[in-house]
């Protein structure tokens, strides 16, 4: 049991972004735009967050808010990077899979071809900062077993995803929009009957997933890394559509597939002092999230439902 309590804050460190990005599937496929691109788009807000934190932290005055304000860049950054699956899935009725393959295929070259203009080498200069952890939140901190899970040695990025986790819920299942979006990913010929611009819905929910996906890049660099480079999100965006999957298309099950996710990534770092797994070699332990969404999205796939008109090219002329 305590070791469980000394791994939570690693395993909240590592699920945090795939929360982030699992939220900017759910919009996005909510509307019914399969967004297969959430790593392309995490690395797009990942290279923005750090290029604009090195700059930020050499002005002695926004040193202090560099971070936060490179997380701001790295949310416009996906917004408007994501225009490109709006544009050519919705305006153009691309395939959804192929659009999605090819952004994330560009955002690798674009990112690194950036990199060599701005830094004269194939990733970014190091940020001295970026974001710092919260040694312990005052109060909570002393409660229990949870105020070690939750509430010591963590960042406070973790905590704006379990808002937007809330956020999302109330947006999606208790508003207006909410419905609106919902029923463009069910069935957008009956929402186009009784008044709903699908094109505009459709839209929204794409650049509110490039918003989330960007930010998603930027918690990635900031808590995992002192620099980007193009390895920097190594795979966590497709974690991510796994745990929408894994979550059935709702925020809480998102959370709670990310938790797991998590676990597993940090299951390897304190593997040394479980009996029997300090004998099995550390690839084993760093193959294992990959592993993990592969099995989850076998067993899951079939029984996970998830919007019916998802990944359909939307016709206004077919009833």
């Amino acid at each position: 049991m305590s070791l469980i309590i000394e791994m939570f804050p690693t395993v909240l460190l590592v699920a945090t972004p795939i929360i982030i990005g699992g939220l900017a599937g759910l919009f996005s496929e909510r509307s019914g735009i399969v967004n297969i691109c959430i790593e392309g788009i995490m690395v797009v807000g990942a290279f923005t967050g750090a290029t604009v934190c090195v700059f930020l932290e050499k002005v002695p005055s926004l040193a202090p808010y560099a971070g936060w304000i490179a997380c701001v860049a790295a949310i416009v950054a996906g917004t408007i990077y994501s225009i490109l699956l709006a544009v050519s899935t919705i305006t153009f009725k691309a395939d959804h899979t192929i659009a999605g393959t090819a952004i994330n295929l560009l955002s690798t070259g674009l990112t690194v071809y950036l990199c060599q203009i701005i830094f004269n080498q194939q990733r970014t200069e190091t940020f001295v900062k970026g974001i710092s952890r919260i040694k312990e939140v005052a109060v909570l901190s002393d409660i229990p077993i949870i105020g070690n899970m939750f509430f010591k040695n963590v960042y406070p990025t973790t905590f704006i995803a379990l808002l937007l986790v809330l956020i999302s819920y109330y947006i999606i299942f208790k508003t207006s929009f909410g419905l609106r979006l919902r029923s463009c990913g069910e069935n957008p010929q009956a929402a186009a009957s009784m008044g709903i611009n699908v094109y505009k819905i459709r839209y929204a929910a794409v650049l509110c997933s490039g918003a989330f996906a960007g930010l998603a890049g930027a918690v990635m660099v900031f808590t995992n890394g002192i620099q980007f480079t193009v390895l920097s999100i190594h795979g966590v965006g497709f974690i991510s559509i796994a745990a929408l999957i894994f979550g059935k298309w709702n925020p809480f099950g998102i959370l709670g597939a990310s938790i797991f996710f998590g676990f597993s990534t940090a299951l390897g770092s304190y593997a040394s002092f479980i009996p029997y797994l300090n004998k099995l070699p550390s690839e084993f332990f760093a193959a294992i999230p990959y592993v993990l969404t592969v099995v989850a999205l076998i067993v899951f796939s079939g029984k996970a439902i998830g919007p019916k008109a998802a990944g359909e090219i939307y016709d206004s002329g077919k009833r």
